[in-house]
């Protein structure tokens, strides 16, 4: 009885050590990636994506092929 009050002990403890561990890791990288400005300008050579000058029927097509 005694064993497997030790062996459960052992895992418990060691079960919260990692939750901790990975708990705390999660804080830290949310801390680094919070400073990060994503919606900065870009630098560089940055192209532009989308074009907006698209006719009614070119975004109606759009619009019923996406499903949206």
């Amino acid at each position: 009885m005694g064993r497997i009050v030790w062996d459960t002990s052992k895992v418990f403890v060691i079960f919260i050590a990692c939750t901790f561990l990975f708990y705390y890791g999660l804080r830290v990288m949310h801390s680094e990636y919070e400073q990060y400005h994503r919606y900065d300008t870009p630098e560089g050579a940055a192209v532009k994506v989308f074009n907006e000058d698209q006719s009614l029927i070119d975004r109606l097509n759009l619009f019923f092929r996406l499903g949206e």
